[in-house]
């Protein structure tokens, strides 16, 4: 059997698939912050599985990016070049809100009186200008043995081209500084830039006491449970790696579980023959947009946390998924601002106490509450029945921002709609339209316990004609980590005017990259024959600045071929190309093992099932009117059979809006397929 398990801000989902009888088995249960472990343990035994059959098991989790939001991680010292204690400081020069005389930066994540500098010195290109003098790694040591931090990064000038130094730093450190954790930066990316190399080292080391203590937890839950089979994670890149891996380098968790439902969004419309998707994740807490463009996952080495139009954010550096995530789920917060404007998010009610209509002491309005006063949710139906909700509640806690706005409670439920859609909308564009996508060109796919609830108003928005609600979309980021594989990636930076010469020493820098990855894989357990590489590159015009990655063939491809990828990625990007000389910048190999994927069609509908009719409902449909919408089981509809908007398709975990004029029916793997019409 295989098993995955996701942690949301609300709830924590399970898929297993029983790999013999093809089986698949659903579970969902409230999230337990602040020991979030413990949920996937209730969630096992909720399931009603024996853990002792589970062979392969992988996990999403929300724990790293909350230790970094939430400011919970260790103590962190850091290591640097004589000269360079400061770069965390400094950051870049650009700033997000360029007019605003009274922008500060964020504070670092290591204070100054914790940055210690050693002599050493590397050039750019790799040549070692000074020695490392021990005797000052010896000093900053005992600095950092009395400042009493239990994590220190390790982050030299230059060193992704010659880590030499950086190597000798950390093992000294690791010997003279016993229980705290080094990372040094080469261990996380070997990708130039400064500022951001040494954030990444810093992240990951702020975050790895945390991530650690929580995975030892974890595995000592499961294995008590007499669970034996493998124990991964699922990484931001859209692969997966061995606890192991993941207790040393964190960072790689920081988007873990939003991943899931991007690479099970890609499954499925490899199955379908649709290769361009935008994904939407909705849950209580955040609404998550991808994009797949070509059946291609979009995956950039220039993610940041915390970064928004005031903030500049902390770069990340490591390969992540490109993820649009807002605060503007099912719990986000309903208020008025100090000049009594209505908004939405990003502040949540989270699991506990939850929206006002959990009645677990919620007193303040939610999405949730307002898709309830609008007649979408059946309160006697959520999440199967197991949690009814109280109208009662939910009208009470929206009566208040409604009697400030001098408003009927309908009327903000409306509102509260709106603007959450709306911020999902401009969510969407930023992974499309900002990027040179037109989203009418794709499909939307939408998953998460809310993203059927607004699928179809956001895709009429943006003029999207087709969505797709795969099957059990309340559990669907769960679902995909079984659809991926094990990954790892391999970066250097590598700056060379591309011609037919330089080629030569591009194919030697790919041969080496192949070579650190069979070595990785074998250190993992896996055998360097089944591993799977592809290729990449980072390429600009020369005098630029920003790059576009492009594929590389394998082997020994001719410049031309590589050269016409980068005018035509470039152009799609930016509305033009230049005839003038192209650079290679960074070259990137992926590293990846295969592991099978579940049967697509496991929840494959009948041609013909029982009555899925379940009668009609009063439904405000906003700007469509209020409605006596048509109400179906989606277990129970057949194979095709077609529902007509307005119309409500309930399921345990989710909610499908169907407005009028949409139709939507079953497609034979069992997704809602949804034509938006005129």
């Amino acid at each position: 059997m295989r098993m995955a398990t996701d942690i949301g801000g609300t709830f924590t989902d399970l898929v297993a698939l029983d790999e013999e009888s093809g089986m698949i088995t659903l579970a969902k249960a409230s999230s337990t912050p602040p020991e979030f472990h413990r949920g996937i343990a209730d969630t096992i035994r909720k399931s009603g599985l024996d853990p002792r059959a589970v062979a392969f098991f992988v996990h999403g989790t929300t724990v790293v990016i909350n230790a970094l939001t939430e400011r919970s991680g260790a103590p962190t010292a850091l290591v640097t070049t004589r000269g360079f204690r400061d770069v965390l400081e400094i950051t870049r020069a650009n700033r997000p809100d360029m007019y605003n005389l009274r922008f500060q930066k964020q504070a670092p994540f290591v204070p100054r009186h914790l940055r210690f500098e050693v002599d050493e010195r590397v050039g750019y290109k790799g040549d070692v200008f000074k020695p490392l003098d021990e005797g000052s790694v010896r000093v900053a040591a005992d600095q950092i043995k009395a400042s009493g931090v239990s994590a220190v990064a390790v982050c030299f000038l230059h060193s992704y081209a010659n880590p030499t130094n950086e190597a000798r730093c950390a093992e000294m450190l690791e010997e003279l500084l016993p229980g705290v954790l080094v990372t040094p930066s080469h261990a996380i990316t070997q990708e130039w830039r400064e500022y951001e190399r040494t954030s990444a080292a810093v992240l990951n080391s702020y975050v790895r006491p945390v991530a650690s203590k929580y995975l030892d937890s974890l595995f000592q839950d499961i294995r008590k449970l007499e669970m034996s089979g493998s124990l991964n994670v699922m990484k931001s890149n859209g692969g997966m790696a061995s606890f192991g891996f993941a207790k040393e380098q964190p960072i790689h968790m920081i988007e873990s579980g939003p991943v899931g439902g991007v690479v099970g969004s890609l499954a499925i419309g490899l199955e379908i023959g649709e290769r361009n998707l935008i994904t939407l994740d909705i849950g209580g807490t955040t609404a998550k947009t991808s994009l797949i463009e070509g059946a291609e996952v979009k995956v950039t080495t220039e993610y940041r946390i915390e970064q928004d139009a005031r903030r500049a954010g902390y770069p990340v550096k490591v390969p992540v998924v490109d993820i649009v995530e807002i605060g503007a789920g099912g719990g986000s917060i309903a208020w008025l601002d100090a000049i009594g404007t209505l908004r939405v998010g990003p502040r949540s009610a989270g699991a506990v106490p939850g929206p006002a209509s959990y009645t677990q002491g919620g007193t303040e309005p939610t999405v949730t509450d307002a898709n309830l006063l609008l007649g979408r949710i059946n309160p006697s139906y959520f999440l199967g029945g197991e949690m009814p909700l109280s109208v009662e509640q939910a009208r009470k806690a929206t009566e208040k921002l409604a009697r400030k706005l001098g408003m009927a409670v309908d009327e903000v439920a409306r509102g509260i709609v709106r603007l959450a859609n709306a911020n999902m909308v401009n969510a969407i564009k930023l992974v499309s339209v900002r990027k040179g996508h037109d989203p009418r060109e794709y499909i939307l796919v939408a998953f998460g316990g809310g993203g059927p609830m607004h699928a179809t108003a956001l895709a009429r928005e943006l003029h999207i004609r087709k969505v797709i609600i795969p099957p059990a979309p309340g559990e669907f980021s769960a679902w995909g980590m079984l659809t991926t594989d094990y990954k790892q990636d391999f970066t250097r930076t590598t700056v060379l005017r591309a011609t037919d010469e330089t080629m030569t020493q591009v194919y030697r820098r790919y041969d080496e990259l192949e070579r650190d990855a069979m070595l990785f894989f074998k250190h993992e357990g896996f055998d360097p024959a089944n591993v799977v590489t592809a290729r990449a590159a980072d390429m600009r015009y020369a005098g630029q600045e920003h790059t576009v990655r492009v594929p590389v063939p394998d082997g020994q491809p001719a410049l031309a071929d590589v050269a016409a990828r980068f005018h035509e990625r470039h152009e799609t990007a930016f509305m033009f190309r230049l005839d003038g000389p192209v650079e290679f910048v960074n070259l990137h190999l992926t590293g990846l093992v295969r592991v099978p994927n579940p049967d697509l069609t496991a929840f494959a509908p009948s041609a013909a099932r029982g009555t899925a009719s379940k009668g009609r409902r009063r439904v405000d449909f906003d700007e469509d009117g209020i409605h006596e919408a048509a109400l179906y089981e989606r277990s129970r509809l057949a194979l095709d059979e077609e529902v007509k908007g307005p119309a409500i398709v309930e399921e345990e975990a989710s909610t499908t809006v169907i407005y009028p004029g949409q139709r939507a029916r079953l497609d034979r793997i069992g997704n809602l397929v949804i034509d938006m019409g005129a």
